[in-house]
């Protein structure tokens, strides 16, 4: 097992030693070169087996930085999630109780690291999504903020914690106006 720092986290990757793997040798080169880490302390790279897609902390990122995988995985969740809030209507609880319990149970799983995938997910993604938010305000009987709304809220709140805060790393990217207002650079 070797630990590597990446900037606030740890990664550890376990080494796959297989018959023929020599420590001091790279592994043969495949149709896509494998991406090589060098432990501290160790003299040799280990190789790394590139994939697909990987879940980091609940978040599924794929190689090509799409979020189909995210989105379909987020989607599937909410939607399992719409059976209990049909029990609750069946149950006849109040509007109220059904809105506090679809925004604990599904809002959550929709909106989980919105700030990071919300400005980059396709429309085929997003209709999939707001689907889902379609559905429980027909269940419950309310209107209920859409995605784009929750994301812009959500970005809004991120910034200005961002701009609050003179020791993030991204607080040297918002600048003031001459009006006095913030400025993103990028």
């Amino acid at each position: 097992m070797c630990w590597w720092y990446l900037g606030r986290t740890f990664l550890r990757l376990a080494l796959l030693k297989s018959p023929g793997y020599n420590e001091t040798q790279p592994p043969a080169v495949r149709s896509a070169d494998p991406l090589f880490l060098r432990c501290s302390g160790s003299t040799t790279g280990a190789a790394v087996e590139r994939v697909s897609s990987t879940n980091f902390l609940g978040v599924h990122i794929s190689d090509d930085l799409s979020w189909t995988t995210n989105t379909a995985s987020l989607a599937k969740k909410a939607q399992q999630r719409l059976y209990f809030l049909r029990k609750l209507k069946r149950a006849s609880a109040p509007p109220p109780i059904m809105t506090t319990f679809y925004r604990g149970t599904i809002e959550s799983i929709l909106t989980s690291c919105i700030t990071v995938w919300g400005g980059s997910y396709t429309v085929h993604n997003r209709k999939a999504l707001q689907r889902i938010v379609r559905t429980a305000e027909r269940i419950i009987g309310v209107p209920l903020p859409s995605l784009q709304d929750l994301y812009t809220t959500r970005l809004t709140r991120k910034a200005i914690t961002i701009v609050n805060d003179a020791s993030h790393p991204a607080h040297s990217l918002f600048s003031l106006l001459p009006s006095g207002k913030r400025n993103i650079r990028g």
